[in-house]
């Protein structure tokens, strides 16, 4: 039995692994874009000073119309102050946008965290897919996801909220049964063991037809400094 749960941390440390490296590739490709648009600042100011000098607002009306557009894209970036988590947040915020599901965050985080980057995945990115996954069962209009993260004191707070169509879910000693079939509770599992491995807390709480999970992790390093965090909100 240990060596079945030695093999399947090992294929599960993989498949993490690789979700870190497409994550990071594509706020790289994000980034990559915040760089390009400054880079290309002044030549859009000089496009539009020739099409007013020669008087042609239409123009001067279309360029300022195709930069917004632009900007608003480079705009949907969430920026924590955390490579790792902007990473994973902002792909999984891509995903949930592209199916319809408005997502609400605010968000700062330590460039530099106690917890391995591997952890962060596990519950960063489990409590997104939980969170996409109920959304899909309601009608577009009644579909949300709110995510905050923040330093409270020496510990990093992590807060998801997403609206249910189940109602009001029940749980066993302390654990909120899945609905997604037998098997399918391995992420709210692996969740579980990285915060008690981490000596966090967790609160689950089903309440109104919204589902949320509230995470406490310490992170006070060994000389007790905490790394100063950037912020981020974002808006669907």
């Amino acid at each position: 039995m240990k060596l079945f749960d030695r093999l399947l941390d090992r294929r599960i440390a993989a498949y993490q692994r690789e979700l870190i490296e497409i994550h990071y590739a594509e706020v790289e490709n994000m980034y990559r874009q915040i760089r390009g648009w400054r880079h290309d600042y002044r030549s859009h100011i000089q496009a539009m000073k020739v099409h007013a000098a020669q008087g042609d607002w239409e123009a001067v009306k279309s360029y300022l119309d195709a930069l917004e557009t632009d900007l608003n894209t480079v705009d949907t970036v969430l920026k924590t102050g955390n490579p790792m988590a902007d990473a994973i947040l902002n792909s999984k915020i891509s995903l949930a946008r592209a199916q319809g599901i408005p997502v609400k965050a605010d968000a700062r985080v330590p460039v530099a965290l106690a917890l391995s980057e591997l952890d962060l995945c596990v519950i960063l990115g489990n409590l997104f897919d939980n969170a996409i996954e109920a959304s899909l069962a309601l009608p577009e209009e009644k579909r949300l996801i709110r995510v905050y993260l923040d330093m409270k004191g020496t510990q990093l707070y992590i807060s998801f909220t997403n609206f249910t169509a189940v109602g009001k879910r029940s749980s066993s000693a302390g654990r909120f049964r899945t609905t997604k079939g037998e098997g399918h509770g391995f992420g709210l599992m692996r969740i579980d063991a990285v915060v008690e491995r981490l000596g966090g807390y967790l609160s689950r709480n089903s309440e109104d037809g919204a589902f949320t999970t509230e995470i406490l992790l310490p992170q006070r390093g060994q000389h007790g400094r905490t790394p100063d965090p950037g912020r981020t909100q974002l808006s669907p």
